[in-house]
């Protein structure tokens, strides 16, 4: 391990054009669940300038009114109602619906590669550089909703810097903060609200010191924002979901896809699995890899990586893991909730930082101790 370096994470506001095409793209998916739930659905949203697009395979027992899930959504993210919704689907494919449903249980919807992360750096069991830059584009919109920065516009993003000695979180080295507002916005003021209302309060965990460099609305003037500005796209702000590219990605998207997708359901248990690990105290990171064929139920492979950090073999985690979590997807679905309509409200600020999130849970962390046969007053 590299005695020092930096890490650096990204997080976007709930305004930002691809966050708001995820935003969307989950509603949809809890509209269907809620009338059925065993919904298929794989949806796609992307939107420009005084266009939204909704496209995808949804199928379900009533397909809901996507226009209004459309304009609700995109009224309560902050912005107007200047534009034109254009909604493209279609049943799932026969072959895929037949493959997933050709075993006694559920088969992957598709194959693919997914991975779970959790260290002991934070509360949330995250890298800090993720949970702070979090913690900022969250406080960012607070403010706005609550007033209490004048002027604010919905779309914004942060990156935090966080300098490491020795593996352990050493100082902040940088944060940059880009955040729409009003034409009139005097920049000054901007800065010095965004300062005190956002960044302080955020950082609270690794204080900024006199050698931090921060970087307000460092382009100059953000007046026009959202799809307005930019094109949005469902699934592109991948790291921002997860582990702020700090730890492994499968690379499939998370939002707008039922639990049959293992590229969400099996992300989604990979956390699980890892947080509960470090929970336990079984490790101090981990990571945590499951691969699927589509058709299958079981996993075709099962990795475990303490890094080093494991107070047992990789081997017997394993093991463990497969003794105490149902990898299946009906599995991953029964034991996480994921036929329920619970996608979007967990859509922003990570998946991972949500506490009542189900896959946030450490209730099975007792159940590895038992399945290495560990003492548990050590975990």
């Amino acid at each position: 391990m590299r005695d020092n370096y930096i890490l650096t994470a990204e997080s976007v506001t709930e305004g930002h054009p691809d966050k708001l095409c995820d935003a969307i793209a989950d509603s949809v998916l809890d509209a269907c669940l809620k009338h059925d739930p065993a919904a298929r659905v794989a949806c796609e949203v992307m939107a420009t300038a005084g266009k939204i697009i909704v496209a995808g395979e949804i199928t379900a027992a009533e397909l809901p009114d996507i226009p209004a899930i459309v304009c609700r959504t995109v009224r309560e993210t902050g912005y107007g109602s200047d534009y034109e919704v254009e909604v493209i689907t279609h049943d799932q494919s026969g072959d895929i619906a037949g493959a997933v449903a050709q075993e006694t249980q559920m088969g992957a919807g598709d194959q693919g590669i997914v991975y779970g992360f959790a260290c002991s750096e934070t509360a949330e069991l995250l890298p800090l550089p993720v949970a702070l830059a979090h913690r900022v584009t969250l406080l960012l919109t607070n403010a706005r909703k609550t007033g209490t920065i004048q002027g604010l516009g919905p779309d914004g993003k942060a990156q935090v810097s966080v300098e490491y000695q020795n593996g352990k979180p050493h100082r902040i080295a940088a944060v940059v903060v880009s955040c729409q507002h009003d034409a009139d916005k005097d920049m000054n003021e901007l800065r010095r609200e965004v300062t005190r209302y956002v960044i302080v309060p955020a950082l609270r965990d690794l204080y900024p010191d006199h050698k931090t460099e921060a970087f307000i609305n460092p382009s100059g003037r953000f007046v026009l924002g959202g799809f307005e500005a930019d094109t949005g796209l469902t699934g592109r702000k991948l790291m921002a979901d997860t582990y702020g590219g700090l730890a492994p990605h499968g690379g499939g998207a998370l939002s707008g896809k039922d639990g049959s997708k293992v590229d969400r359901s099996g992300a989604y248990m990979a956390r699980y699995i890892a947080k509960n690990i470090v929970a336990a105290g079984l490790a101090e990171r981990c990571t945590v890899s499951l691969a699927y064929a589509i058709g299958r139920a079981e996993p075709v492979a099962v990795d475990i990586d303490a890094h080093q950090t494991g107070k047992y073999p990789e081997a017997v985690l394993a093991q463990a893991v497969r003794a105490v979590f149902n990898l299946t997807p009906a599995g991953m679905i029964s034991a996480l909730g994921l036929d329920r309509p619970i996608f979007a409200q967990f859509c922003n600020y990570g998946h991972f930082t949500h506490q009542d999130a189900p896959w946030e849970q450490t209730d099975r962390a007792a159940a590895l101790v038992d399945a290495v046969g560990g003492d548990r007053s050590n975990g």
